[in-house]
């Protein structure tokens, strides 16, 4: 098997899975009981909490942690208030989550991309009036991997906010980002990146599915999208999933430790891929790689459909995605690829290749020639 869809998800590390293990049978103590057992267990819990958020730059009672990503999208966008005088701006490739938490909200816009994906600022300037309370741009598109300007983002929203508060207005503005796709690839840190409100995924750093976090910046209030025994600062109830958070801590731990060696590696790979692949007929490599996560390797092959490819390619033991997973798994076309101006057979064409930590020299030539015989075997299909 020559795995190559990192973007969607990424197999647990040994360290991780090793980290975890005792707190499903031997420290399995509801970390809410009051007997020392319990109480060690809570102070394990808590430790996690603020490893995970040390890598951020943050303390751990910044941090709610959540199911994944999709359940911290939601819970950040609890700070909307369902009002006709506000509104919510989003980015035209953000994940589908944040997209549908938009369209709830009932006042949205997007904010247009480049042919790249990249963000329009001066879009963006054009269209946070004072009516915007809510901004909502990806740290990095789960599609292309185009990475986000959000530090001047960031700049802007605070600039705005200042205008606001020397004219009087009354509208709050917050700032959310969700950094699932840049963790462990880039330094997230959130005196960088300057948001109230950051998304944060294990599934995407080799911790386990299912576990995520939600950084909460000071003076943000949030409505809890779950009640009862008050956990999570009252923001999460429900007993915490500490096995799965002690993983997550490690995990992405681990990951910032070889963040710049593991980045070197990826971009080395990168381009050796890139330059097998480019005597494909007709191929478009997606976005720039200045631009772009060191994994990420998205084309299109106009006039072949992705789909059949997909499959040519698992029964030859490879393993992609046409865009992201959650829109294929729908079949419904990528607003991502729209948002970039592809043509219907540009989109239909579009491959997502993401490369990880068992992505090696080997599998990248392997892929590449198993790449070239399917092709070429659909291109003499399609010319009978």
């Amino acid at each position: 098997m020559i795995y190559l869809d990192y973007a969607a998800a990424t197999p647990v590390s040994d360290k991780a899975i090793e980290a975890m293990l005792p707190y499903f049978n031997k420290d399995f103590f509801n970390p809410s009981s009051a007997y020392l057992p319990a109480v060690n267990v809570r102070h394990a819990y808590e430790k996690a909490k603020n490893d995970i958020a040390h890598v951020i730059g943050a303390k751990g009672a910044d941090l709610v942690m959540t199911s994944g990503a999709t359940e911290s999208i939601n819970l950040a966008f609890s700070i909307v208030t369902n009002s006709p005088d506000s509104e919510v701006l989003i980015s035209a490739v953000e994940h589908p989550s944040v997209l549908e938490n938009a369209k709830r909200a009932g006042n949205y816009q997007t904010i247009a991309v480049d042919k790249n994906g990249r963000l329009d600022l001066d879009d963006f300037k054009s269209k946070l009036t004072p009516r915007i309370q809510f901004v909502s741009i990806c740290l990095a598109s789960s599609e292309l991997g185009t990475i986000q300007p959000i530090s001047d983002v960031s700049r802007i929203v605070t600039e705005e906010r200042q205008r606001r508060a020397f004219a009087g207005e009354r509208v709050p503005l917050y700032l959310h980002t969700d950094a699932s796709q840049g963790l462990g690839l880039l330094e997230v840190k959130i005196n960088r990146l300057g948001a109230d409100l950051i998304t944060l995924n294990a599934a995407k750093v080799y911790g386990p599915k299912g576990i995520g976090a939600l950084y909460v910046g000071h003076n943000v209030k949030l409505e809890p999208l779950t009640v009862g025994g008050g956990q999570e600062m009252g923001l999460r109830s429900g007993t915490e999933n500490v096995a799965s958070t002690i993983a997550f801590a490690v995990a992405i731990t681990e990951a910032e430790k070889h963040l710049n060696s593991e980045r070197k590696r990826l971009q080395e790979l990168k381009q050796k891929f890139r330059h097998s692949l480019e005597d494909l007929p007709n191929i478009i490599f997606l976005s720039k790689e200045k631009f772009q996560l060191v994994n990420y390797l998205p084309i299109t092959l106009p006039g072949l459909d992705a789909e059949r490819l997909i499959y040519a390619l698992e029964d030859r033991g490879v393993y992609v995605s046409t865009g992201a997973a959650c829109a294929a798994s729908k079949g419904v076309k990528s607003p991502t690829l729209m948002a970039i101006g592809l043509s219907d057979d540009e989109i239909a064409g579009s491959l997502r290749i993401t490369m990880g930590k068992q992505t090696d020299d080997k599998s990248v030539l392997d892929a590449s020639a198993i790449i070239h015989e399917a092709v070429n075997s659909e291109l003499a299909r399609l010319s009978r």
